[in-house]
């Protein structure tokens, strides 16, 4: 099965805001395009069954596709790689129009790379400083990218955007480990399970010991320190686009109230929202 499946509608990136009706509308179509940018290289990195050697040679070809529309913004799409021309075609317009930063687009690359040579390998984290840098080039670049469409540059909103944007890539990690650990993904640090006394085994067969949920709980507790460094960024961000950063906190935050409503147990139950928790969202984004 090719790990590269056609170009298709946009429809899912975690945590990334994809040009909702919240967004300026001169703005839907950069984002529409850094989304479907990151989105397919993910699904290179992650969808189907190939091995990891074809899936790091197709993200080899992929990056040569982004150094090409880097130089050539007004390139046909009839030289592109027929495969991904649709993604490419639409960045080529974005880089054009809003020259947006390449190097935060190689830093994605970087990050489905890593992603891919870590299940390969079997292999997790050692550090939180490792995992910080993991999320520093996996999540930072969306917040960024992001922030220079909206013309907000200056250093604090940049550590800010980078604060929620580790945030909420934490929050995926501690949401999903019920699902990552079978297939080979693990985020969970030596120094954190040496910290709490967390075995391997325990971890691989998904007991969800006393030990276990002590770690979640402070990995939990980082989150939300973490997202709360970068909360005044809110009122930073023009218009529309503020309100939506403001529910994309609170979406992180929420998910962390279910996680500690299930009693940290997240190697059992993958936390979700429901209806009711969108509400909650919206009254406190209100609040904010």
């Amino acid at each position: 099965m090719s790990t590269t499946p056609p170009a298709q509608p946009i429809d899912h990136y975690e945590n990334f805001p994809v040009a909702s009706l919240l967004c300026p509308a001169h703005l839907r179509a950069p984002i529409a395009a850094i989304y479907h940018f990151a989105r397919t290289a993910d699904d290179i990195a992650d969808e189907g069954s190939a091995p990891a050697a074809e899936r790091l040679d197709e993200l080899v070809a992929y990056r040569q596709q982004l150094n090409l529309v880097a130089i050539y913004p007004d390139i046909q799409p009839s030289q592109l790689d027929p495969r991904w021309s649709g993604v490419f075609e639409a960045l080529a317009i974005a880089l054009q129009t809003h020259g947006l930063p390449v190097p935060l687009l190689h830093d994605l690359l970087d990050a489905f790379v890593q992603d891919i040579e870590k299940t390969r390998d079997q292999a997790g984290y050692a550090t939180e400083a490792e995992l910080q840098d993991y999320c520093h080039r996996s999540a930072n670049p969306v917040g960024r990218l992001l922030l220079h469409l909206y013309g907000v540059t200056d250093p604090q909103a940049l550590m800010e955007s980078d604060a929620i944007c580790t945030a909420l890539q934490l929050i995926n990690f501690w949401q999903d480990p019920s699902v990552d650990i079978p297939r080979g993904r693990f985020y969970f640090t030596q120094t954190a399970k040496a910290s709490a006394g967390v075995s391997d085994a325990d971890l691989l067969a998904l007991n969800q010991t006393q030990q276990v949920t002590n770690m979640i709980t402070r990995c939990v507790k980082d989150a939300r320190d973490t997202m709360l460094q970068g909360i005044a960024l809110v009122h930073k961000v023009p218009g529309r686009a503020g309100w939506e950063l403001r529910l994309v906190v609170q979406g992180g935050l929420r998910i962390l109230d279910k996680i500690e409503t299930l009693q940290f147990a997240t190697l059992k139950q993958r936390p979700a929202l429901a209806g009711w928790d969108f509400a909650v969202m919206i009254w406190r984004a209100l609040w904010m």
